[in-house]
């Protein structure tokens, strides 16, 4: 056997066994009549030691041709430390070794193998299997299989069954851009890889299959950014013979239980806020409420200033203990919501002083009389900071949450070692589109309905409300989902809406309408977004530490170089032509 104890586990229990350990050479010191090599595994770092005095020759010879990263088999005997190290599991101990055996050499890596290493990002990408030896990234992939088995084993606990869905699918319209694959057998043929298991789902609860779960490789071709990437991981989840509250109350307990099993926190409180509470008080529809500075319309301004007059929307909110911001402070904020990326014309500050006097940017318009009334109305009190901006609804309140959110993290009151989930529910069934002049399925077109609100999709379908719920944590949305359609007269009705042709709707979903003819059960689920909920129990902002072999910004794999030209007799067998 290559390796009797990983490099993680000897401690002064095992002083004057002899062992064998296998692994990286993590680091050399050499005093020519002493030689210490570090040894690195996966589970920890052992010390080993070449004495002039103890080893023979010949192992010394060898110890002294060692380099960082070269592979290594080493027996000898566990032996007290002198110098003993606290920070490391193994410190108290080191191994005196008899034999060496060098198993394979290493080039000098491109980048130090450390917590703190000297590698940019783009070239940790290129050698990412050097990276994952690096502590940061191999504890972030054994902390995402501990997420994953407690997943399994809650929802089997459950009665749930995880069942494998296809990869090669039929392109839907409805979503992002699918990545398509080329049939061979079938000329000019495609399939596409699944956005998301959805239809598929649904046919297991036609089925029978009562309650489904999958972690399951989803594909979208869109941008990129730091918590998205083109092929991504879903908890996907389906139960039949359900309403809303039992699926909001089954994976209020998943969440609860990560948290718990995971972190160690115990969250009693789910609050629930419907979508239109949240884009009124936050400004989006993925909340952080571990923090205050919630929105407040300010409608009560005598007419004058030009900037106020002239919006549909005055909205404000108070940074707390933040009245003491200098001037230079605040330019610098109205110079962040001005960037592009926010797109805000300016910015209204409020000082109220803590001797109980108001300041403001606009005093020549408002007196402070006026000014008191914004503060009683945003119960703020003397040392406080109101910030104000306005114009149109949306782009106004999306520019204040993006204000807001940035303001947290300067504040330092999004804490990563602070858990807050909520549900969203309610959200609009369907949203205008402007540039093609129809409305789009703000989830999916399988979400049903509002049963309430059924009779407003001939008359007002833009107020009709989805049986929809997203469940968000910290900012994030890290799950949504719906109560789905499951009567083939109501889908028709959600085709028809969407624009589909009698004949598009059979072409696209003719297998999932014939299917609904024999019995659907009521049924709705959820999906969890893996990558995005690992990286924020781990604390972190980015997904691609929790990904083995991420892509880059661009959607490339930059290790592997993909994507890559195909050859022209592939292209040909497969019946493609490029353009020239």
């Amino acid at each position: 056997m290559y390796r009797s104890h990983t490099c993680g586990e000897l401690n002064e229990q095992h002083i004057g066994q002899t062992v064998t350990l296998a692994g990286w050479v993590q680091k050399v010191r050499d005093k020519g009549f002493m030689i210490w090599v570090d040894v690195r595994d996966r589970y920890g770092i052992t010390q080993l030691i070449f004495d002039a005095e103890r080893t023979e020759a010949s192992v010394m010879e060898l110890a002294k041709t060692l380099g960082r990263e070269f592979v290594i088999q080493a027996t000898g005997k566990v032996i007290e430390r002198e110098a003993k190290n606290n920070n490391m599991t193994t410190g108290s101990i080191e191994i005196l070794v008899e034999d060496l055996k060098l198993l394979n050499a290493s080039l000098v890596p491109p980048f130090t193998i450390e917590d703190s290493t000297d590698g940019g990002e783009d070239l940790r990408m290129k050698y990412r299997y050097l990276d994952i030896r690096r502590n940061p990234v191999k504890n972030s992939l054994l902390f995402r299989h501990q997420v994953t088995m407690a997943v399994r084993n809650y929802l089997s606990a459950e009665g749930f069954c995880e069942i494998e869905t296809p990869y090669l699918i039929k392109s839907t319209p409805e979503g992002a851009r699918d990545f398509v694959v080329p049939s061979r057998m079938n000329p000019g043929q495609f399939y596409a890889l699944p956005q998301s298991p959805q239809t598929f789902k649904q046919l297991l609860m036609v089925g029978g299959m009562d309650k489904y779960f999958q972690i399951v490789k989803c594909f979208r071709d869109e941008d990129l950014r730091a918590d998205r990437q083109p092929e991504f991981t879903q908890i996907d989840c389906e139960m039949a013979f359900v309403e809303q509250e039992d699926i909001l109350n089954t994976f209020e307990g998943l969440t609860r239980h990560l948290l718990k099993e995971i972190k160690g926190v115990d969250v009693e409180s789910f609050p629930r806020m419907t979508f239109e509470e949240a884009m009124k008080t936050y400004g989006n529809d993925k909340p952080d409420i571990r923090f205050g500075m919630k929105f407040c319309e300010i409608t009560d301004f005598p007419a004058g200033f030009p900037v106020f007059d002239a919006a549909e929307l005055v909205v404000g909110i108070n940074v707390e203990g933040c009245a003491n911001y200098t001037r230079k402070q605040l330019d610098e904020l109205t110079d962040w919501v001005k960037r592009p990326q926010i797109g805000a014309t300016g910015l209204v500050y409020v000082r109220y002083n803590e001797d109980g006097t108001l300041k403001s940017s606009i005093d020549k318009f408002y007196t402070e009389d006026v000014l008191k009334c914004w503060a009683t109305q945003m119960q703020a009190k003397p040392g406080d900071l109101i910030l104000i901006l306005s114009g149109k609804t949306d782009k106004t309140r999306s520019q204040l949450s993006a204000l807001r959110m940035e303001l947290g993290n300067r504040l330092g009151l999004r804490k990563p070692d602070e858990f807050a989930p909520l549900w969203v529910v309610d959200f609009p069934l369907l949203e205008w589109d402007e540039e093609s002049q129809r409305y789009h399925a703000m989830h999916h077109p399988f979400t049903s309905p509002k049963p309430e609100d059924i009779d407003l999709l001939e008359t007002n379908p833009g107020a009709v409300r989805a049986n929809a719920y997203d469940m968000v944590l910290n900012g994030n949305e890290i799950g949504g989902g719906s109560i789905r359609i499951f009567d083939k007269a109501l889908q028709s009705r959600m085709f028809d809406l969407l624009g589909f042709t009698k004949e598009q709707a059979e072409y696209q979903f003719g297998f999932l309408m014939n299917a609904f003819q024999f019995g659907a059960p009521p049924h709705g689920g959820l999906a969890f977004g893996l990558d995005r909920l690992v990286a924020i129990l781990g604390g972190q902002e980015t997904i691609r530490d929790f990904i083995a072999f991420p892509k880059n910004n661009s959607g490339r794999d930059v290790m592997i170089d993909a994507p890559s030209v195909i050859d022209v007799e592939q292209l040909n067998e497969l019946h493609i032509q490029l353009k020239s």
